[in-house]
């Protein structure tokens, strides 16, 4: 048995493998577009010896491109991805892994903080709030409840709890709340979904209308859709209650939401794929990437017999960090390339016709037609998008497993989860399907399925239960 010497033994060989250059390089691997280019440009302000081709020439840009010298770097390279991947693993067990180092984390904020920010729901009422004459008590109350608000716009205590909490009297905490209820959103400050509806159904002046009885009223009931109890009870069809249902329907049921959105930020995608002369071409997006190059000024200073021992070896080692950098990139470049033309000759029919013909497609085959390990392909296809006649997708999107059909093709689970959609499409309101129907249904087109699985992607579609789809 292994004693705790040989472990931390092991730990200390590895880190000292991974470490720094390996981290670079698999860093440059899984970042997207738009990163990595924020990292090649911290790179070339701690590294002199690198230069940039501001406008290079096709002969310049396609020798920046080209294969590196040392024929071995691609072999090493998934090597060391692979004793990352089993490093991790390890130290996740051993419970020592501490994450991401110092370095990286810093590089990670920078990025992060790059972001545009936009307003809080709590900072648009605080905004509210300053715009309305409130003596300093008021205002308080009114702070104290809005620190009480969450993201979707609910009040998650009571007046009665903020009032023995604060010794202010419940009666302020009710007045305050009623004014911060008449705030943007409508909706914001309800205590429950029955009241944020309420709340909006009152600023549109619908006091008096069913929907208002029927969710001051039948709340539980209109929750697990029993349009013919909620009929019975008000004395008027189930017809009637449907279309009231599909009217709340259209009020909000998270008014604070719409300030938790994150930033719309454009996709950028890594890989395009377009059909010229009726073949599929695929073209990287290297346009974001600088060109780089080991400057010529620097590799003269080290052919002098005038420069000092000392400035040769910074020089050199900073040459040797440059060309590891360009390696990596041209590394990651290629890895990309070799994923998408796989993925471009294995979904023909996907690039022809759609999602419905997407083909079952893992990272195990994907790797061994590469020539990588599968955690290769993982860090290359994460946060990397492609560009196709389709529409651009995730390049993970391709990555499903499938079924194989009677007649011996193989569908995958996105194509199925499609044709579920299809048939509840074109179910009747009536009488929807049942999910042993649709399993029987897609039992004759010779795809086999168990009923918990159709009851499981039927979820993760958003689609209710068929006694819950029925339409009056």
């Amino acid at each position: 048995m292994a004693g705790p010497g040989m472990f931390q033994s092991q730990n200390l060989s590895l880190q000292q493998v991974l470490a720094p250059q390996l981290q670079q390089s698999l860093l440059i691997l899984q970042a997207p577009l738009l990163e990595l280019r924020n990292l090649v440009q911290q790179e070339m302000e701690t590294n002199p010896v690198l230069e940039e081709l501001a406008d290079p020439t096709p002969e310049e840009r396609k020798e920046t491109d080209s294969e590196p010298e040392d024929d071995k770097f691609k072999e090493e390279f998934d090597q060391l991805a692979k004793l990352d991947d089993e490093w991790r693993d390890y130290m996740a067990q051993s419970g020592t892994y501490g994450g991401r180092s110092r370095a990286e984390e810093d590089k990670r904020q920078f990025f992060f903080d790059s972001i545009a920010t936009q307003e809080t729901l709590q900072q648009h009422l605080v905004g509210q709030l300053n715009q309305t004459a409130l003596s300093s008590d008021d205002r308080k109350t009114a702070e104290l409840i809005i620190g009480n608000i969450d993201d979707n716009g609910f009040l998650q205590t009571t007046p009665a709890d903020m009032s023995m909490n604060t010794g202010i009297p419940q009666e302020d905490f009710e007045l305050m709340l009623t004014l911060l209820q008449s705030f943007y959103p409508p909706g914001v400050g309800a205590r429950d979904l029955r009241e944020c509806l309420l709340i909006q159904l009152k600023r549109e002046g619908r006091q008096t209308s069913v929907e208002y009885r029927i969710i001051s009223d039948h709340m539980e009931d209109l929750g697990k859709r029993r349009f013919p109890e909620i009929a019975r009870r008000m004395g008027i069809n189930a017809e009637q209650v449907q279309k009231s249902a599909n009217n709340i329907a259209q009020l909000d049921p998270r008014p604070g939401a719409i300030f938790a959105e994150a930033p719309q930020n454009y996709v950028l995608p890594d890989v395009t794929v377009e059909k010229i002369q009726g073949q599929y071409q695929i073209m990287l997006n290297g346009e974001q990437i600088p060109h780089l190059r080991i400057s010529n000024t620097y590799k003269d200073i080290m052919s002098q017999d005038g420069s000092g021992g000392e400035v040769k070896d910074y020089i050199r080692d900073k040459i040797r960090s440059g060309k590891f950098l360009i390696k990596s990139i041209y590394q990651r470049q290629q890895t990309i390339s070799n994923i998408a033309h796989q993925i471009v000759s294995r979904q023909k029919e996907f690039l022809e016709h759609g999602p419905a013909q997407l083909k079952p497609m893992t990272m195990v085959q994907i790797a061994e037609a590469v020539g990588v390990h599968e955690t290769t392909v993982s860090r290359a296809i994460s946060g990397k998008y492609i560009s196709t006649p389709q529409g651009v997708f995730e390049m993970k999107y391709f990555f499903t497993p499938g079924y194989q059909t009677a007649s011996g093709e193989s569908v995958s689970n996105t194509s199925v989860k499609g044709t579920i959609l299809d048939l509840v499409k074109a179910e009747s309101g009536s009488a929807p399907l049942s999910d042993k129907e649709i399993v029987e249904i897609l039992g004759k087109r010779g795809i086999p399925i168990a009923r918990r699985t159709v009851a499981k992607y039927r979820t993760e579609l958003n689609i209710l239960p068929s006694n819950m789809r029925r339409k009056y």
